[in-house]
């Protein structure tokens, strides 16, 4: 299936999901300021690319989601949260949560998508209160966290970190139960990882990932900085 070229002087163009690829990149090109990614977004586009490359946009088949409802908390991660071994905050370091993302090491990868350019477009969006991170704190000090993306009531996750064991874990759980009290219905996970299926992430098509989106164009997206 043919890769589309995006024009660069049109934010809103992306081509129709089902007519891209489900397996490899669906279009490239465009720009990373807020409105492209709000736009790529919308449809349930996003960018994953590698410095030496050209900024390419994934639109998985299947895609890998979970609903708040469906969350596993394994035996090993309730006693994190019946002691309150960590504590959680939301927007109070975005740019740094990003920076940590982005210094992760994750096997098999050389270097990291999240480039400067990509942290300045997800700055813009989190100055628009549309993304957020979650932090979590051990004591005074940042030890795990995640960031993503909120429109209407679906969540996208973009990338997660962690200096202590169980940190991201901790964040994720954090974050879908407050999703969930808050009447989300999915969170995209984009692609299928041991760590998210563990909490309970599952696969579903396209079509099914699409229907989810359909309504978020008519939701209020609630901006502002998460308390």
């Amino acid at each position: 299936m043919a890769i589309f070229r995006l024009d660069p002087r049109f934010p809103e163009l992306f081509p129709d999901p089902l007519l891209t690829n489900g397996d490899a990149p669906a279009c490239f090109g465009g720009d990373l300021t807020p409105e492209w990614l709000f736009n790529a977004y919308h449809l349930g586009y996003f960018p994953w690319f590698s410095d030496n490359e050209p900024i390419f946009w994934w639109h998985p088949d299947p895609r890998f989601v979970l609903y708040p409802d469906k969350l596993k908390v394994s035996k090993s991660m309730r006693p994190y949260f019946n002691q309150q071994k960590f504590t959680v905050r939301y927007d109070t370091q975005f740019r740094t949560v990003m920076n940590h993302c982005r210094e992760t090491y994750r096997p098999g990868q050389w270097g990291s998508w999240i480039t400067d350019d990509l942290i300045k477009g997800y700055v813009g969006l989190h100055e628009m209160g549309l993304a957020h991170s979650v932090e979590v704190y051990d004591g005074d000090e940042l030890v795990g966290g995640l960031y993503g993306l909120a429109l209407g009531k679906v969540f996208f996750g973009e990338s997660m970190f962690h200096l202590r064991p169980n940190a991201s874990k901790f964040a994720f759980i954090s974050l879908v139960r407050r999703l969930k009290s808050e009447g989300y219905r999915v969170i995209d996970c984009q692609q299928e990882t041991s760590h998210l299926k563990s909490l309970g992430g599952e696969p579903i098509s396209r079509p099914d990932f699409l229907e989810l989106l359909g309504p978020i164009r008519e939701e209020a997206s609630v901006r502002g900085k998460w308390q």
